[in-house]
């Protein structure tokens, strides 16, 4: 293999680096009218009465549009596969308004100064109600967020909008009660992650035209082009076939662009006026009206056996969806599906969850997807079980962690882990720590001690059964390729790593293959960028895809020959039957006159499992005994995503979620007043780490071999940000003696948990 397992620079990365015009707004016409949506200053309200014709007049104004003017069709935002889990629970334009930033008129003009004036002078009246903001009251509460009638839950996954329930369930093996009872040790706490952002470069945005067919052509920085097009046919209440969706480059999602969360309101003001536009979230907008990580509350009760195995882990999960029901009903399944299975000698497991409505912004997807919430639960849980026993935290782990051919409870996608290095990883993160030297804490003398932390994580790699990666790979006259793709690069370097899978199938060089974005019109179908799915799934359509053009080139260099096709062999360059050959650019010429080969193969790939990836993350933090500042000044990983296609992208990756993952620990923090209003509106209050937040970020690889994967491959973009928030938590744990339950981690929350230590001391 000459590109795969091999560290090759991106293929846009020059691009990037020079500022060449590739991502959405660089694209977009300049004449567009710009699209601004006026929006609630109340979280829960109807709207009585709005007046917008002085708005309409003012200069420069195409249309102004409310909810009289829209379809009453409900739909949701969600970007996900069939069938559609998320309720129909959105309209454009809605009368009854459920969190403060929710869209009330939508104003569309030749300047963003006359859509501001405009804005100014649309005149609202509301009839203004009490917001439901507290998860604990929210199921079956006096307030209903969605009491509409025509709220459609297209799949039995317990959603009931007059109970604001998006979702409601229980999975059970074993007597987990008996179970308990008898183990030697257990523990019962309670859990809390706040809701995060996803905080990319480029915020939400997309611009619209219409062509010469009368088509509605969207131009998106979006994860998830396929479902964006059905998404818009439900809301403009239009055929699918209308909808022509193109990608450019994406200034980074993260998950945030899993939801169609700007791509509606120009939609709709193109097709209604037959003109382009553009909206482009602000940041404030993107901070208030987006689609952030869920909040979840997440109760674990857990029991071992007096030699430390773990037997029965009890996970319920109250996940706080907000206004919409977006992603919430999946996004809940992985806070105790990838948290249960890595512990592999439970007798018993229970993981039940509820999914509420409250008047709050609606989540969404965030990297990790529900697994970065539940794992920074049980992980802590069982520290905390550790500490109970007096056992080291990286031998009770030891002792129970998931291993190759045992199995991974309450994982249905894989009963049993197909591909797993995570002793070996445990053991070289064990080592590049210096654990034993470390463990538990070292005081540094001067007012500041330093604890180590580890934790375990897995993810998945693709939803088992149900997405789809598409690849077309095409011969060209001149002996190069085209590959064209349905999934999409957000930064991630897919697009390269699917080159590299490419060129080493086909034999040839990268530059000799041509890959295209995205174009629903003539890409193959693609569920999209998320789950963790490029590489495995879309990454296998590639290489079958390969195989079959090889097969065709072969046949047709054969028929040049005047050989057989047995008897002739294509080294990437030349097919050849003995002593002769003929060179790929021939038959490449050969393809395009007097031919009735196809060179040319669209290969569609869904995976019946998925192998999960698995990391160990150590944290050594250094906390300041009189502020409780803590920092991290190391932090370890070691992963196992089978074969790195592109070690150096891998590492990046690791690094990037390890450091979302401390942000998510330490600092990041969505906080609501008691009107439901988001005080974090701007980098100004919401704080994310820089790289002078951060101490050393080491990783490295542990490879397995997946047998399922391209060339031995699992994922890695969700799992690396799954062991920072536990791992912190652990660390500070034994630095401190202070257990934070709660994130984030603030120097307040240490402080008083250090002063409440000393004061039961006495």
């Amino acid at each position: 293999m000459n590109y795969v397992n091999k560290p090759v620079r991106k293929t846009d990365a020059m691009a990037l680096v020079t500022g060449k015009p590739v991502y959405t707004d660089d694209l977009a016409p300049k004449d567009c009218l710009i699209v601004k949506v006026l929006r609630s200053p109340h979280a829960n309200a109807w709207i009585e009465e709005i007046k917008t014709g002085t708005a309409a007049q003012t200069g420069g104004i195409a249309c102004v549009f409310t909810y009289k003017d829209v379809p009453q069709k409900r739909f949701t935002l969600a970007g996900q596969t069939y069938p559609e889990l998320s309720p129909y629970d959105r309209l454009i334009l809605d009368r009854h308004l459920r969190f403060v930033g929710d869209a009330v008129a939508i104003v569309a003009g030749e300047s963003e100064e006359a859509v501001d004036k405009a804005m100014k002078r649309i005149k609202v009246k509301y009839r203004v109600e009490k917001p439901m903001l507290d998860i604990h009251q929210a199921k079956d509460g006096d307030i209903l967020v969605h009491p509409e009638d025509n709220w459609l839950a297209k799949v039995p996954v317990g959603a009931d909008n007059k109970r604001n329930l998006c979702a409601s369930g229980v999975e059970e093996h074993g007597d987990v009660e008996e179970a308990l009872s008898g183990c030697s040790y257990t523990v019962d706490f309670t859990y809390r992650t706040r809701p995060n952002q996803q905080a990319m470069m480029e915020t939400f945005r997309s611009y619209c035209y219409l062509d010469h067919f009368g088509r509605l052509n969207v131009v998106s920085s979006t994860q998830i082009p396929f479902h964006v097009r059905r998404i818009l046919g439900n809301a403009l209440d239009i055929p699918s076939s209308k909808i022509r969706i193109l990608k450019p480059r994406i200034g980074g999602g993260f998950g945030a662009k899993q939801t169609a969360v700007s791509d509606v309101y120009p939609a709709f003001v193109t097709w209604k006026t037959g003109k382009p536009s553009k909206m482009v979230y602000s940041r404030y907008e993107s901070q208030i009206c987006s689609s952030p990580r869920h909040e979840m509350e997440i109760r674990v009760r857990a029991g071992a056996d007096e030699d430390g195995i773990v037997r029965v882990l009890d996970v319920y999960s109250l996940s706080n969806t907000g206004a919409y029901g977006e992603h919430g009903p999946t996004t809940v399944g992985l806070s105790g599906h990838k948290s249960i299975a890595l512990y592999r000698h439970l007798q018993a497991y229970r993981f039940a969850y509820d999914v509420v409505y409250t008047n709050v912004q609606a989540a969404g997807a965030y990297r990790g997807y529900g697994a970065t919430q539940g794992i920074f639960a049980v992980e802590s849980a069982i520290d905390e079980l550790a500490a109970k026993m007096g056992m080291d935290p990286v031998r009770i782990r030891e002792l129970n962690m998931p291993m190759e051919g045992e199995p991974l409870p309450a994982y249905g996608d894989c009963p049993t882990a197909p591909s797993c290095t995570m002793d070996q990883c445990m053991a070289r993160a064990k080592e590049m720590m210096n654990w034993d030297e470390k463990y538990p804490f070292k005081d540094m003398g001067n007012g500041k001690v330093r604890g180590v932390g580890v934790a375990m994580a897995m993810q998945g790699s693709s939803i088992a059964g149900v997405d789809v990666g598409g690849a077309d790979m095409k011969l060209n006259e001149d002996g190069s390729y085209t590959l064209g793709l349905g999934c999409t690069d957000m930064g991630t370097g897919c697009d390269t790593i699917l080159a590299q899978i490419a060129a080493d199938c086909m034999e040839t060089s990268m530059e000799n293959i041509v890959v295209f974005g995205v174009d629903t019109d003539i890409s193959p179908y693609d569920s999209g960028s998320y789950a963790s799915a490029t590489t495995y799934t879309t990454g296998t359509a590639v290489m079958q895809a390969c195989e079959e053009l090889r097969t065709r080139i072969c046949r047709l260099g054969a028929e040049m020959l005047g050989a057989s096709v047995d008897e002739v062999d294509f080294d990437g360059s030349y097919v050849s039957c003995g002593e002769k050959k003929v060179s790929l650019s021939d038959i490449a010429v050969k393809g395009t006159c007097g031919n009735t080969q196809e060179l040319q193969v669209t290969r569609t790939y869904s995976s019946p499992i998925s192998p999960p990836p698995f990391m160990v993350g150590m944290a050594e933090v250094e906390v300041d005994k009189e502020t409780g500042s803590t920092k991290v000044i190391d932090y370890v990983a070691v992963v196992d995503c089978g074969t790195p296609i592109n070690p150096n992208l891998a590492r990046v990756q690791t690094e990037g979620g390890i450091v979302q993952g401390i942000g998510m620990a330490l600092y990041e923090d969505v906080q609501y007043s008691e009107k439901g209003v988001i005080r974090n509106n701007s980098f100004m209050q919401y704080k994310i780490p820089t790289r002078l937040d951060i101490g050393d970020i080491r990783v490295d690889f542990r490879s397995s071999y997946e047998k399922s994967g391209p060339f031995g491959a699992k994922s890695i973009g969700e799992l690396v940000i799954d062991t920072p928030c536990p791992a912190i938590a652990n660390a500070v744990y034994n630095a401190t003696g202070v257990r934070v339950r709660e994130l984030p981690i603030t120097p307040e929350k240490i402080v008083m948990g250090m002063r409440k230590n000393e004061a039961e001391a006495e």
